[in-house]
């Protein structure tokens, strides 16, 4: 055991030159794998369009088409039965392991994924492709990990570094994918985790935008910056997505409720509402399936009027309750998004009439309401604003931005709602119970991990020795670096607010002791 655990503290001084050759393959591998899943959706895209042009005003095509949806539904009901760590979005799956939670199998998450969001957009559902594409570049980092026989921490890094990749590649967006997987995967900071991760976000976004091109995803134009006397129309815009981001998280996880009420209902049962769902939509209504994309060209170009955006705005977002509470796999960034846009363009179609808002300024509100929106749902506000510039390609909303989405990020938290990948998580968490660490004892702890923490101004640790403290069961305290020296703590080691912590621990317990330290390093007495 004591020569296990000097190895991996070995390792682990040696973690920011490791890390960047290995963040650089996983951004490679990652990249490449992501990419694939990016153009396969677009031919999934393509060819459900054709597919619905072709059956338009002929029955027996239409009722063939049926036929296939319930065929869809069947071979994604027997993939999630066979992996059932591909169901929803994949980054709650990704953030329990990343924790110590949950654990994954990337040998069957990798092929089940890809098919299973293939086929799911290919039906037709509200869907994205930025959860798979994380949880694929998730595993791919885990597969290198297992493949080079790293130890469990340095998978971990890995699996972030794969992450930031996936969101890299998906959306064009190397900072984005840097910032989300700090904040909302990993969550934490230090010097080796963040040069690996930007390491793997820039090469996967580099494979991505050698081979399909340097156009943002939202590449709608902004004329003009927003002049400062509509900033009160930005807290007004702050408030009202802030309300909705809660209402959204709601409904969503009240919808997964209604799915499992029925007892007749398996995993094949509810996709087949979700999946017919999508076949009657296509016939009446085809522009809200899929992810949305059009939708925001539509928008911005000015084709649509107040009544148009608020139907679409309505039956989206119940189309997207319907496909994601019934587990498919798929995300539900992009839909969200495409949601916060319908949410900016009604209110600036409202604000033109009744405000005195000028119609050139439509557009900044969509994209100002779309990184509120994620804000108040994901409640990862760096992110969003980062994300919202690099995928439209414009960085003159930086100011307006903060102030839509630092509002919208008040308002949920005074709301108590809980961001939205957390409370999946934690209904995962409560289905597996045993299964979600500890089914193999044995096994499990064989391994040891290393863990980072930071001590916050304000928190219990602050000015108090490491003697006085009550540590987690079986974690030990290793080392502690302050102003970029480390030193070994002992018993009346003062700490201090900025400190670095180092732990150690089973695998095992490692999500027991993950969020015991942050609640000892981030809350006050």
């Amino acid at each position: 055991m004591k020569k296990n655990t000097s190895h991996t503290i070995r390792r682990a001084q040696r973690f920011p030159v490791i890390l960047i050759g290995e963040g650089l393959l996983v951004g490679i591998v990652g990249g490449l794998i992501v990419l694939l899943y990016r153009v396969a959706l677009s031919y999934a895209g393509d060819w459900l369009h054709a597919i619905l042009s072709y059956i338009k005003g002929r029955p027996i095509w239409i009722a063939g088409w049926f036929l296939v949806l319930v065929l869809l539904a069947v071979v994604v009901g027997k993939l999630v039965k066979w992996e059932p760590m591909i169901s929803g979005s994949g980054i709650p799956q990704v953030e329990g392991e990343v924790t110590g939670k949950l654990r994954q199998n990337w040998k069957k998450v990798l092929p089940a994924k890809f098919i299973g969001g293939f086929l799911c957009l290919f039906g037709g559902l509200s869907l994205g492709r930025e959860g798979p594409s994380i949880q694929l570049g998730a595993m791919t980092g885990q597969g290198i990990s297992r493949i080079l026989d790293r130890g469990k921490t340095e998978e971990r890094y890995l699996m972030t570094c794969g992450a930031s990749a996936g969101l890299a590649a998906a959306f064009h967006a190397p900072l984005a994918g840097v910032m989300f997987a700090i904040e909302e995967i990993h969550k934490g900071f230090s010097v080796s985790i963040l040069i690996s991760v930007m390491t793997a976000s820039v090469t996967a976004d580099f494979i991505s935008s050698y081979i399909i091109g340097l156009d943002p995803v939202f590449a709608f134009r902004l004329d003009e910056f927003l002049p400062q006397r509509y900033y009160g129309l930005l807290l007004l815009l702050g408030v009202i997505v802030g309300v909705a981001g809660v209402f959204y998280n709601w409904a969503m996880l009240k919808v997964q409720e209604l799915y499992k009420k029925p007892k007749c209902l398996d995993e094949t049962g509810r996709l087949l509402i979700a999946f017919l769902t999508a076949g009657v939509l296509g016939l009446c209504m085809p522009e809200v399936l899929g992810s949305g994309h059009e939708l925001i060209v539509s928008l911005t170009d000015g084709e649509m009027v107040l009544k148009t955006v608020l139907l679409v705005l309505v039956v989206k977002f119940v189309f997207s309750a319907v496909s994601f509470g019934s587990g498919a796999p798929g995300g539900i960034f992009f839909p969200l998004l495409i949601l916060g846009a319908m949410i900016g363009g009604a209110f600036a179609m409202i604000g033109t009439q009744w405000f005195g808002l000028q119609q050139q300024y439509i557009n900044n509100f969509v994209l100002l309401a779309m990184a509120g929106f994620f804000t108040a749902i994901v409640r990862a506000p760096l992110t969003g604003i980062v994300l919202l510039f690099e995928m439209s390609g414009s960085v003159s909303q930086m100011l307006s931005l903060s102030i839509v989405s630092v509002t919208a990020y008040i308002v949920a938290t005074l709301l108590r709602s809980a961001p939205i990948y957390e409370s999946l998580l934690e209904r995962i968490l409560t289905a597996q119970k045993s299964k979600a660490v500890g089914g193999n004892e044995k096994k499990a702890g064989g391994q040891k991990v290393l863990n980072t923490f930071t001590i916050m101004n304000g928190s219990v640790l602050e000015e108090r020795c490491v003697q006085e403290i009550t540590w987690p069961d079986n974690c030990l305290l290793i080392a502690l670096e302050r102003n970029g020296k480390e030193m070994i703590p002992r018993g009346k080691t003062k700490l201090m607010a900025g400190d670095v912590l180092t732990t150690i621990t089973d695998e095992r317990d490692a999500g027991y002791v993950h969020d015991k330290m942050e609640k000892l390093c981030y809350t006050s007495f």
